[in-house]
C-alpha cells in the first residue's frame, strides 16, 4: 500500500486507479455503489494525488480577476484587444493599460464588460 507519491509514474498509477473507482460509481449511479473499502480507499489515493500535485506539480487555481476574465473572453471570442475596445467603446489603450494593470478599471469600463460580455455584475462588485 502506498502512503506517499514519489514519481509521476506513482502518480499516474494513483490517478489510473481513482479514474476506475469514478468509472465503476458512475456506472453504478454514484458514489453510494462502492463499497466502503472501496470508498474509502478511493479517498485516500485522492489525497495522495492532491499532495503530489501540490507539492510537486503545483497545480493551484490562477485568482479569478477582472483582467483574467476580460482576457479570456478575448480568446473566447478570438478577437483582437482593439476589437475589444470597439466593443466596449473604449480606447485602446485604455483597454491595455487596464489589462495591464497600469490602471484601475472605471465605471463605465465594467459596466461595459457587464452589459457587453455579459460578465456577471455581482462577480464585478466583488472583484473591484
Amino acid at each position: 500500500m502506498i502512503d506517499k507519491i514519489r514519481t509521476a509514474k506513482q502518480f499516474d498509477q494513483v490517478m489510473g486507479l481513482i479514474e476506475a473507482y469514478l468509472e465503476k460509481a458512475t456506472a453504478g449511479g454514484g458514489f453510494g455503489s462502492l463499497s466502503k473499502k472501496e470508498a474509502g480507499e478511493l479517498e485516500r489515493l485522492s489525497l495522495l494525488a492532491e499532495a503530489y500535485e501540490d507539492t510537486v506539480i503545483k497545480i493551484m487555481p490562477l485568482p479569478v480577476t477582472i483582467h483574467s476574465i476580460v482576457q479570456q473572453k478575448i480568446t473566447e471570442l478570438d478577437i483582437t484587444q482593439q476589437k475589444l475596445a470597439d466593443m466596449l467603446g473604449i480606447g485602446t489603450p485604455k483597454l491595455s493599460q487596464i489589462l495591464n494593470g497600469k490602471r484601475p478599471p472605471d465605471v463605465f469600463f465594467l459596466k461595459a464588460v457587464h452589459e457587453k460580455l455579459g460578465i456577471d455584475g455581482n462577480f464585478i462588485l466583488e472583484a473591484v
